[in-house]
């Protein structure tokens, strides 16, 4: 990290860095390490002691915190937040002309994605008019998480959405009442086929297209001289290249063989619930069932995933990374090859920016719903079966931590593995001085990992310069 933040600082011209996205690959370094601060808990019967470690709560490359907060989000969606109804997945991939300008411009995303979710709303109306209901009302309920990554650790903005398979309807009374109704693959292609007319409409009237063989192409955004760094580095994430060091210019090198690229291309065929237009791609076929809410967990562990997969990055015997797909692509192309310093470059245009939602909610589960109190399931007793620590921890809507690790991992972390009795939480420890003292009394070593010094030009690697 020294060396990237060496070599980027060595260029003013190219501008700087962000200060959100330089901090948390900083504290990036100290997450997870008991000298930077932890959690004591202890047996009263027995006196053992166990101490957790801090996290960085880092929203962008960290795969512990975003694990945590994958686990805790899609545990809290299940317990408080989403109806017993049907849910399904709907996921819009965007063009790749268009993902640069939704990742540096966070309002033209909410426009996109506020378009994508009416479209969806307007066509579960019509289901349910269809069906006879003319009721006032026929509100939609969706909670979208926004993915800025590939499975390349490429910059890849697009939108996972869970919307109830249904529509609420005002009763009589003035109560909600839900109607579900069946959506099929007709439905699935006019809703993108409305989204894609509805963005063009909306990137025509923001200026952001321009003219070119009579042919509407996209503007590259433009940047302040000190974010000129920053538009490069999301340009090359997305373009799947490099922007700094020697290579600068040049594609991600690939791994792959043309056999599994000839299986890959015979097997690629349309699936059932998928339609395209206008290089938008949707698709609706994951369905989870009222009753299944252990699916319907999973599903959002699924949305919520980190961008990174550590045990599908590996340090090679030349001193480069690899970084393995899940599933191969249809040119055979099944993972990347970074030097250390290009794989510094991808992690940084990850993160995304401070303050920038990516999980947002609409319809009746919008925080301003008129419905949203009547309709989400509220407290459990599963969510209050620990006991809530006091302090950073956890904040008081959050699935209390122990709970969390015991119905993800099945480790329940307050149970003595001595004398299997319950620990009690002690406290938070900060200061250096109490940080010492503590750990040497328990016998633990002091590590306080930090950076590598930054290393001088003349001491790059030879593979660096090959």
């Amino acid at each position: 990290m020294a060396t990237f933040l060496q070599q980027i600082d060595a260029d003013p011209s190219r501008g700087e860095l962000p200060a959100h996205v330089r901090g948390e690959l900083e504290r990036f370094l100290r997450c997870g390490i008991l000298a930077h601060g932890f959690v004591r808990v202890r047996c009263p019967a027995c006196r053992d002691d166990l101490l957790v470690a801090f996290s960085c709560k880092g929203r962008g490359i960290c795969p512990s915190c975003g694990g945590r907060r994958m686990a805790d989000t899609a545990a809290r969606w299940v317990d408080r937040v989403l109806p017993k109804v049907p849910w399904r997945q709907w996921v819009l991939t965007v063009p790749p002309v268009l993902r640069l300008s939704l990742a540096w411009d966070p309002t033209l995303l909410t426009d996109v994605l506020s378009i994508f979710q009416r479209a969806i709303a307007c066509r579960l109306r019509l289901l349910a008019r269809r069906k006879g209901y003319r009721s006032a009302g026929g509100r939609h309920a969706s909670v979208s998480v926004i993915q800025r990554f590939g499975s390349a650790l490429n910059l890849n903005v697009h939108v996972h959405s869970l919307v109830a398979d249904g529509v609420w309807l005002g009763g009589e009374d003035g109560r909600p009442t839900f109607v579900p109704v069946c959506v099929r693959d007709a439905d699935v292609a006019a809703v993108v086929r409305r989204v894609d007319k509805q963005v063009l409409a909306l990137m025509l009237r923001r200026g952001l297209f321009g003219a070119a063989n009579d042919e509407f192409v996209p503007m590259l955004p433009e940047a302040e001289p000190e974010q000129q760094l920053e538009l490069e580095l999301l340009h090359a994430s997305a373009a799947l290249r490099i922007a700094t060091g020697g290579r600068t210019g040049k594609l991600v090198r690939r791994v792959g063989s043309r056999s599994l690229a000839r299986r890959t291309r015979s097997g690629r065929r349309r699936r059932p619930m998928q339609a395209e237009a206008g290089g938008f791609d949707l698709h609706a076929r994951v369905r989870v069932s009222r009753g299944q809410r252990g699916q319907l967990e999973k599903l959002g562990r699924y949305l919520l995933r980190p961008a990174i997969c550590l045990e599908r990055l590996r340090l090679r015997g030349d001193g480069l990374y690899q970084y393995d797909f899940r599933r191969p692509w249809a040119d055979g192309t099944s993972g990347i090859v970074l030097e250390p310093l290009e794989l510094m470059e991808k992690l940084a245009a990850l993160i995304p920016i401070p303050r920038a939602n990516l999980v947002r909610y609409h319809g009746v589960l919008a925080p301003a719903a008129t419905w949203r109190q009547e309709i989400v399931p509220g407290e459990t007793d599963d969510a209050d079966s620990c006991p809530r620590p006091v302090g950073r921890l956890v904040p008081v809507d959050r699935v209390p931590w122990a709970e969390l690790l015991r119905r993800v991992f099945l480790i329940d972390v307050l149970k003595c593995t001595r004398c299997g009795g319950r620990r009690e939480l002690i406290g938070e420890v900060t200061e250096p001085a109490a940080i010492q003292a503590i750990l040497e009394h328990l016998g633990l070593e002091l590590d306080d990992f930090g950076p590598v010094p930054a290393r001088d030009p003349p001491d790059v690697d030879e593979y660096w310069a090959s």
